[in-house]
């Protein structure tokens, strides 16, 4: 009888599910052995008794892992263990759709509670190394361009010098068979520009063209994207482009220094980066958007002229 009253609380204390009926998360530091684990279970009422934790991980063995894990029903102490031995922690979800800036990125971030904004823009700017052979010959200020768009988990304890790197490590993997070599510095940064010019995908070759017929004839860029961008690194954007902002003496104003910028303006997809490495041959110099997602392409600039004044009678801003 003894025995067998034994065995039935042996099997209640492991089998019989136990735990919280409502969102509970249990914040494991790294580092921590099995019996602070078994605590902090106990403590947060994830499992019943320290002790059978403990004596699972004699019986079983495995390596338990650190981070923060959620707990939202009751379950045994053997689905606890297991998770925790698969290292099933709580990660929160950051996306970046393709377009957005380093400020877009560290407001997401914020936003997603992986750390604050600040701390990312400074990380980004510190670890440039992350691209040194993609910039040969010179010395990126940022990560800009590199920060592949695409949705990522990370667990809250992440750095922003983690999410970096695994952002840099997605973009090498998504872009290794584009043949960036070299000149990836360039192709990223007429890229980007591209990416925030268009609207209609199947338009992307085309205005990639134009940018490449301008630098072929030492034109200016005279893009706005490059106008906002200068803005946002000055802390002087105001939502809209003034005429100071047109006139200001940025390496990034494309309005009044031919060339490209120094660098990317915001992280490209692969449409772009293959619209900028393909580009089509055309005679067009100049293109205007009609306020529709569509973008209306001129060879001179008395047809652009007429294409321009033909969208304001039609109200397109």
């Amino acid at each position: 009888m003894l025995f067998l009253a034994l065995a039935c609380a042996a099997a209640w204390l492991v089998f019989v599910p136990f735990g919280p009926s409502t969102e509970t998360f249990v914040d494991i530091p790294s580092g921590s052995g099995t019996p602070r684990m078994a605590a902090l279970l106990e403590t947060q009422g994830i499992v019943r008794s320290r002790y059978v934790f403990d004596l699972l991980r004699l019986i079983k063995g495995g390596r338990l892992r650190a981070g923060e894990y959620r707990f939202d029903h009751p379950a045994s102490v053997l689905t606890v263990y297991a998770r925790l031995v698969q290292g099933d922690v709580y990660t929160r979800t950051l996306v970046i759709p393709e377009g957005y800036n380093i400020f877009d990125i560290a407001h997401a971030v914020e936003a997603a509670g992986l750390g604050s904004a600040e701390d990312f823009l400074a990380a980004e700017r510190g670890n440039t190394a992350l691209i040194a052979d993609l910039a040969p010959g010179s010395k990126p200020i940022s990560l800009e361009g590199f920060l592949y768009p695409d949705t990522y988990r990370f667990s809250r304890h992440s750095t922003p010098a983690a999410m970096l790197a695994v952002m840099v490590r997605r973009f090498r993997q998504q872009t290794a068979g584009l043949g960036l070599g070299g000149s990836a510095i360039r192709t990223v940064t007429l890229a980007s520009i591209v990416e925030k010019e268009v609207g209609q995908s199947a338009e992307r070759p085309l205005v990639a063209s134009v940018f490449e017929n301008r630098l072929a004839k030492a034109m200016p860029l005279q893009t706005d994207p490059t106008v906002i961008y200068a803005a946002l690194l000055d802390g002087r954007y105001r939502g809209t482009i003034y005429a100071s902002d047109l006139k200001a003496d940025s390496v990034y104003n494309t309005y009044r220094h031919a060339g490209l910028p120094p660098g990317p303006i915001a992280s490209p997809g692969l449409a772009s980066l293959r619209a900028v490495l393909h580009p089509p041959r055309s005679e067009y110099l100049y293109f205007v958007s009609d306020g529709a997602g569509h973008t209306k392409f001129s060879a001179t600039l008395s047809e652009h002229t007429a294409h321009v004044a033909e969208l304001r009678r039609q109200g397109t801003p």
